[in-house]
């Protein structure tokens, strides 16, 4: 990351000196609130380099509106394209849309399904989602442990079927739930899909209540979905004290939720260092530069011991 960081400064002095770039960008929607921290954060960055400018498009979590709108950006003969696929299976159709035209392209926050066939000119700039549902489960068992349990009971609440980072954080559950180093043996009662909403994962978690099943905690795909497990146990008249509640991100709400006493576990992801490290690659890509294939910005464990760290960070 030093390295692309540090040839990308040199690229952006120079564009600065001797020509204009102009960056488009895809979000997979607008109104996903850690994608809108990723926006925000590299809006902001490239606006602050001389001779960028950047277009950001909302593909309102439609697969055909953003492989369209990667085709005009193309088209348009833009300098770099940025990425956030909403669909991480369906990938291959924008790589050869953007290699077609010449254009470089940088996918951000989701890897693509074709990451290991890229051509020179694109690259991944994310966070290793192997280490995100590690740490998340890790820590529950920890503290599960810590509670002097032997055997517990979770749900599992998932994102977007469809997207990279919610298969391997739920791979990253079981991995670690079923190998050697829990400690706990933990049972899966249900795992279902919120599509990474809060009112979604809240009508999860209030159907689940209804069965009255005993459990000790829920385990999230993101914050957005513990907090809504928050709100559906809270809703149902019961404390939320009791059970072990679990996300991923960091995020200013589940960051006020752990303030409360609410969130036990979360895994710092770095918006703003994925929204940077995008524009970097970008523009070193535009420069004819070499960039590594994945460009990885670290996750990071975030409990109520070290909660003050990262407060203001997403």
């Amino acid at each position: 990351m030093r390295k692309l960081l540090a040839s990308a400064a040199l690229i952006i002095s120079m564009a600065s000196a001797a020509s204009a770039e102009t960056i488009a960008v895809s979000m997979a929607r607008f109104d996903d609130n850690f994608g809108t921290v990723i926006r925000n954060a590299m809006v902001a960055y490239a606006k602050s380099i001389n001779g960028v400018t950047i277009q950001v498009e909302d593909a309102q979590g439609d697969v055909a509106k953003q492989l369209d709108q990667i085709k005009n950006f193309a088209a348009n003969k833009v300098d770099a394209i940025i990425v956030q696929p909403q669909d991480t299976s369906a990938t291959q159709a924008m790589t050869d849309a953007a290699a077609a035209a010449g254009v470089p392209l940088v996918y951000l926050n989701r890897e693509p399904i074709n990451i290991d066939t890229l051509p020179a000119n694109q690259a991944l700039v994310a966070s290793n989602e192997r280490d995100s549902g590690t740490l998340e489960t890790k820590e529950v068992c920890r503290l599960f442990k810590k509670a002097g349990k032997t055997e517990a009971s979770v749900y599992v609440i998932m994102g977007e079927l469809s997207n990279q980072a919610a298969v391997q954080r739920t791979q990253d559950i079981l991995d670690v739930i079923g190998g050697p180093d829990c400690g706990v043996k933990i049972n899966i009662i249900d795992r279902q899909t919120s599509n990474w909403q809060r009112e979604q994962a809240q009508n999860l978690m209030t159907n689940w209540l209804s069965t009255g099943t005993p459990f000790d905690g829920v385990i999230a795909n993101n914050d957005e979905s513990a907090i809504g497990a928050i709100q559906g146990i809270r809703a149902s008249g019961a404390d939320v004290k009791p059970y072990l509640i679990a996300g991923i991100d960091a995020s200013q709400d589940g960051m006020q939720a752990m303030q409360a006493g609410d969130l036990d576990v979360t895994v710092f992801q770095d918006a703003a260092g994925q929204g940077k490290g995008a524009v970097d690659a970008a523009l070193a890509l535009a420069h004819g530069k070499k960039v590594e294939r994945k460009v990885f910005v670290p996750f990071q464990l975030v409990t109520p011991d070290n909660l003050g760290e990262y407060l203001n960070k997403n």
